[in-house]
């Protein structure tokens, strides 16, 4: 599989090749069609599974790979749901040891999920417009 641009600018996967035509998949629907083959430009460099994986809004792509567990999930959702949270609510709020909770929190920050803030004058963490559109998206796909 290779990533191709149609003369259309949209950019599809190659699925099979021949002669003449070509059969690629729009990543965004999953719906395959045949195009001329002189109508496809290979787009080099651009790995095919990253390309279907752009079908999937950024927002979401974001929360599952910086998401390594449910509990991770669990803690990303409710700091969109009650933040922004001082450090010492967060502690005390969930089941999870200070240096797991310190390594979800890091890989939030790296990722732009969540942020550090100041809440009642402590420090504390907020959830991001972009952890907060995942969130919803994920939850509307229900």
């Amino acid at each position: 599989m290779r990533t191709v641009r149609g003369s259309d600018g949209r950019t599809y996967l190659l699925v099979k090749r021949s002669s003449e035509s070509s059969r690629v998949r729009d990543p965004k629907t999953g719906e395959e069609r045949y195009v001329s083959n002189d109508e496809l430009e290979d787009v080099g460099g651009e790995s095919p599974l990253e390309t279907a994986a752009r079908a999937v809004p950024e927002s979401v792509r974001t929360i599952l790979v910086a998401t390594p567990t449910e509990r991770g999930l669990g803690l990303l959702v409710d700091l969109v749901d009650r933040g922004p949270l001082p450090v010492v609510e967060v502690l005390d709020s969930y089941d999870l040891c200070e240096s797991d909770l310190h390594g979800l929190l890091t890989e939030f920050r790296i990722a732009g999920l969540v942020e550090e803030t100041t809440v009642y004058g402590e420090r504390g963490y907020e959830a991001t417009a972009t952890a907060r559109d995942g969130v919803e998206r994920l939850r509307a796909s229900e």
